[in-house]
């Protein structure tokens, strides 16, 4: 294996089912196995960062951490946790958490944002949409981030949100023929309402959508963790 490129980043990602961590270095290469474990029921934030940090003992040495969090994130702070429960989590600093327990710098974005950072190519309106726990969104113009839309919670027919209609609930109850018709439709009014130029499908049900668009494509699943790098570089929402 070659010499990692520093800085190293620890990178993490907090899923409504699993949680995922791997020390990656400045080009996204992984410099450490990836860990995973399944997410703790119930999640409260103790119990999040108690198994990140069960997952972190004897990882190389990082400087600095990115994490990805299934709700609406601003500044470092959750504002909603649909999977895992926003009453626990709102208000909570969760980069400021991660600064303290691990001694060093975090940043903290949207799970799908940090999947889009890893696999968008920077040209053109992009739009990532993660298959997973719920349905997850991300929207990049030439490579910046845009401001976040929490499609997951907005209706989509009969009152159905993003979750509920295309989530892995609707997945195991349909089946995959009739969740497949489903995506269809949502891919049709994702269109309809941006005109991505490129749609990137993630998330660990991407795999299971039968046919594509033209303009869809599928991304890695390991995005959610690679994307992270791109936390502390050009594209990062400062503001």
């Amino acid at each position: 294996m070659p010499d990692p490129t520093a800085p190293l980043t620890l990178a993490i990602d907090i899923g409504g089912t699993g949680l995922k961590v791997e020390v990656i270095d400045a080009a996204g290469a992984a410099v450490s196995e990836r860990r995973k474990v399944p997410t703790p029921k119930p999640a409260p934030p103790a119990a999040v960062l108690d198994a990140v940090a069960a997952m972190v003992a004897g990882v190389p040495a990082f400087d600095r951490i990115s994490a990805g969090f299934p709700g609406v994130v601003r500044k470092g702070t959750i504002l909603t946790a649909p999977h895992l429960g926003t009453e626990d989590w709102h208000g909570f600093d969760l980069a400021g958490a991660l600064a303290s327990r691990f001694g060093r710098p975090a940043r903290v974005l949207n799970d799908a944002e940090v999947q889009g950072f890893g696999v968008i190519a920077g040209q053109g309106l992009e739009l990532v949409l993660t298959l997973g726990t719920g349905a997850g969104t991300a929207l990049f113009r030439d490579g910046v981030l845009m401001p976040h839309l929490e499609l997951a919670q907005h209706p989509v027919r009969n009152d159905m949100t993003y979750d509920e209609y295309i989530g892995n609930a609707a997945l195991e109850e349909k089946g995959v023929e009739h969740w497949n018709k489903r995506i269809d439709r949502v891919l049709k009014l994702l269109f309809v309402l941006t005109h991505f130029d490129t749609l990137h499908l993630g998330g660990g049900n991407a795999e299971k959508v039968k046919v594509l668009p033209p303009n869809v494509v599928r991304g890695s699943n390991l995005a959610g963790l690679t994307g992270g790098v791109k936390l502390w570089g050009e594209g990062w929402p400062h503001g």
